[in-house]
């Protein structure tokens, strides 16, 4: 069960800080990639709040083919809060994956994962409510720094909080601005990366991130 106020989420996420796992070893190079996104209503103002509806897209790629896909429609269960950010959307996100019919191997979420205030953000946290292994996509990093990567595609850098390497920026293609790589659940970084790669075409997200959003973003404009 997901906690439904901030003081309960905080103690899950930092029992969730020193969990063990079980790493995940990638096999062969036929894995099914899933992804995650939640889009809310156009126009929203400030952080949004709780009932805000949403919309979860998920889906599951194989070689860049969708074996899979599901939208589940619901409300935010909070307003934006950094580090908070499972209250307003991970029992939703839960919902869309378990709905996928074929488990993907690894899921890309667009949430991080130790660069957090207690090192267990939504990208951990889902992971460990699925038992999947996760990787988190973001823009920026959230408390942690580092300077830009290479301009090849595949050039990283390090995220650190103090001397901490909690993720990395990561090129995905030349010419365009890097992404952040966070380990999630079960994941190490060189995995990470690996699967982002991987499963990056000719644009900057990650196919099955960006096709989740797609998804999401349709179930949005069909409900207008």
């Amino acid at each position: 069960m997901w906690p439904v106020d901030a003081e309960s989420l905080v103690a899950a996420q930092e029992e969730l800080a020193g969990a063990a796992y079980e790493p995940w070893t990638p096999e062969g190079d036929r894995l099914l990639v899933g992804g995650c996104w939640v889009c809310f209503p156009r126009g929203l103002t400030g952080r949004g709040g709780a009932g805000d509806p949403a919309w979860a897209a998920a889906v599951a790629l194989r070689r860049g083919r969708v074996v899979d896909q599901q939208v589940r429609t619901g409300v935010a269960g909070a307003s934006y809060a950094p580090g908070l950010l499972a209250l307003r959307t991970g029992p939703l996100m839960e919902a869309a994956v378990r709905g996928l019919r074929t488990r993907p191997d690894v899921l890309l979420l667009d949430a991080a994962g130790r660069d957090h205030p207690r090192r267990a953000g939504l990208a951990v946290h889902l992971g460990a409510v699925l038992d999947m292994p996760t990787v988190g996509i973001t823009h920026r990093p959230l408390l942690a720094g580092g300077a830009w990567p290479g301009n090849r595609r595949g050039d990283t850098s390090p995220v650190r909080i103090g001397d901490t390497v909690v993720g990395c920026w990561l090129r995905t293609q030349p010419g365009v601005r890097p992404l952040v790589v966070h380990p999630g659940w079960a994941v190490d970084l060189d995995t990470a990366v690996g699967v982002v790669v991987s499963a990056s075409g000719r644009r900057r997200t990650p196919e099955p991130l960006r096709r989740a959003r797609q998804l999401a973003r349709r179930a949005r404009e069909a409900a207008r």
